[in-house]
């Protein structure tokens, strides 16, 4: 009987060598047909007709001149005279006396928050951010106001400490000074 020999395998040895030349081959081969796709279109773009011809456009003249040199004027300015201003004295609030209703310049005490307290923001909204709360029946210095601001009337108010701040017009009621 004869026996067939089995087609010979490659030793692992040969076939490691084989497949980085395989790879590096194709590699190249990718390499090269990609540079000369980029070149022909680099190519096709410089080397294109413009849209318009520039040849039909004239050129703009500029002529530049030196700036007008100014002459020189005798100016005759007499004064008018003046009559020295006089002072006149801005009354001062009594704020011994309540207003009938809050008012800047004058003091307001915080009123209706079931003993919570009002929040004073950095801004006529309830959006902006807290402040500090102060207290219920509390009295505040109101420094202007009133400015709109959501659903609310706020005023900006000075508390004992010196903290300014915007309290919503709901939660303030006419005071006299403390």
């Amino acid at each position: 009987m004869l026996r067939s020999t089995p087609p010979q395998r490659p030793s692992p040895a040969e076939s490691r060598w084989a497949t980085p030349w395989l790879w590096l081959g194709l590699g190249t081969l990718v390499t090269v047909i990609g540079l000369a796709v980029f070149l022909w279109a680099l190519a096709a773009f410089l080397t294109r007709v413009p849209d318009e011809p520039s040849a039909d456009v004239a050129p703009t003249i500029i002529r530049l001149t030196a700036p007008p040199v100014p002459t020189a004027t005798v100016a005759v300015f007499v004064p008018a005279p003046t009559i020295a201003p006089t002072s006149t004295p801005v009354p001062t609030p009594d704020v011994s006396v309540a207003p009938p209703e809050v008012t800047a310049g004058y003091y307001a005490t915080v009123v209706e928050t079931g003993g919570v307290g009002v929040t004073v923001r950095n801004g006529p909204s309830t959006s902006n951010v807290l402040v500090t709360v102060a207290g219920e029946n509390s009295s505040v210095l109101v420094i202007e106001g009133p400015t709109p601001g959501g659903a609310y009337q706020w005023w900006r108010v000075r508390l004992p400490d010196g903290t300014e701040g915007w309290v919503a017009g709901d939660f303030l009621a006419p005071a006299a000074a403390p």
